[in-house]
């Protein structure tokens, strides 16, 4: 058993996993792994996240592996988010892990760092690994070297009520962030509408764009020490434009955006800041409202440029424990290439791993309007201990965010959550 994951096991029960952008389909989860098969191949176990098994993207992959590999077997298993990250932790330390792992990108350093995962650098061209999106590979890649496969990616949009944006007076879609805010503005005024914006206090996925749109940072690091840096100017001016954006709405000052969608539902929030399987939930909830929906790249100070978002998704990665290495490989090249790639992204809304497949998004409005933006999105800090910071209490919303929105001085606020982020990311791992 790997010395390194078995410590890092511990630490892993004391952090959150990093929800990568999947919906909340229900499946059921096991655990186990095997690696031979009663009519005497070999099995190749899966672990995949629940929302990304897409019925017909699993059968085209099963078949396809299975014609690439006969006699073999392959065993797709369905995983929940909660605890997710102790779990695939205590997984890869085994000697005979799941073989092949759907990881949230942002996690991807935490298990490369342990010594979990297999270093597939050379395997990178055989996967189309040329054509992948530098911001979406940049989670797979852990000290220069290639430990994941970047699988898919999705980030925050601008979801609008078009008969309340019609009854506003507004037709068209804003361009920059002063224009959204006089939209804004007219939304507000407008009789039934409750929210011009439903933004919750402490939705800092959306504040993280805001920051990188400032062209500032959560932290950054000086030789091997981390810290936090809300501190700055430029992390002020980004905390508010949340502030004025927040003042747009109801939505609570102290709460996440967890249950944003039950309030769009009613039909009365004219914006909100969603991810693009949050439609379907809204409409399944609402059917007036299928055909109500809107979407547009959250704007930017400049026209025409979208603004900058945080990238969430998934990557693919292979154990490195794993007993079944060649058919975790082939897996990867079945699950990646064009065929099941552009598969996978029409029937989940996400966005591909190359550019080249966008077309398969035709027709949905969410990815149509997130695929302008991807080219301007970022992460959090890839390290090992990002999961720290995001445990509860997180101290970018707890600290710094709803205090500044509940009216506490800005610097004393960024000043205390800098100290828990820089104290959180130095943790040894």
């Amino acid at each position: 058993m790997n010395r390194r994951l078995i410590a890092a096991i511990g630490t892993a029960a004391l952090v959150v996993s990093v929800a990568a952008c999947s919906s909340s389909s229900k499946s059921s989860s096991s655990s186990s792994s095997s690696s031979s098969s009663a009519s005497g191949g070999k099995t190749l176990t899966v672990w995949l996240m629940t929302g990304d098994n897409p019925t017909d993207w699993v059968s085209s992959v099963t078949a396809d592996f299975k014609a690439a590999n006969p006699g073999d077997n392959i065993n797709i298993q369905i995983q929940q988010w909660t605890n997710i990250t102790q779990k695939v932790t205590a997984a890869l330390s085994q000697n005979n892990p799941p073989d092949v792992i759907d990881i949230g990108n942002t996690n991807t350093p935490f298990y490369a760092a342990s010594g979990g995962l297999m270093d597939i650098t050379s395997l990178k061209s055989e996967l189309g690994g040329d054509g992948w999106t530098p911001a979406m590979n940049g989670s797979a890649v852990y000290n220069g070297k290639q430990y994941a496969a970047p699988w898919y990616a999705g980030g925050r949009a601008v979801m609008y009520n078009k008969a309340l944006w019609a009854k506003a007076g507004l037709t068209a879609a804003p361009t920059t962030m002063a224009e959204y805010e006089a939209d804004l503005a007219k939304l507000k005024g407008t009789a039934g509408v409750s929210s011009a914006l439903y933004l919750p206090g402490q939705y800092w996925y959306f504040f993280d764009g805001l920051l990188q749109q400032a062209g500032a940072n959560i932290a950054t690091q000086s030789g091997s020490t981390w810290s936090g840096t809300l501190n700055t100017p430029a992390a002020l001016q980004a905390a508010n434009t949340f502030k004025t954006l927040q003042a747009f709405g109801t939505a609570p000052k102290d709460q996440t955006e967890a249950t944003q969608d039950t309030f769009f539902e009613k039909g009365n929030v004219a914006t909100m800041i969603a991810m693009g399987y949050e439609e379907g939930a809204i409409t399944t909830a609402n059917p007036k409202l299928a055909n109500q929906i809107g979407w547009f790249p959250i704007p930017s100070d400049t026209a025409g440029t979208p603004g900058k978002t945080f990238l969430g998704g998934s990557n693919l990665a292979i154990s490195a424990n794993s007993q079944n290495k060649t058919l975790a490989e082939s897996f990867l090249k079945v699950a990646l290439d064009q065929k099941n790639e552009s598969a996978f992204a029409k029937d989940s809304g996400f966005l591909p791993n190359t550019s080249a497949d966008y077309s398969a998004l035709a027709g949905n409005a969410y990815a149509q309007a997130y695929e302008q933006a991807a080219p301007e999105a970022g992460y959090t800090p890839l390290v090992p201990t990002w999961s720290n910071v995001e445990n509860a209490p997180n101290p970018i919303t707890t600290l710094f965010l709803t205090p500044v929105l509940e009216g506490k001085s800005p610097t004393d606020s960024a000043a205390a959550a800098d100290v828990q982020i820089a104290s959180r990311l130095n943790q040894q791992q």
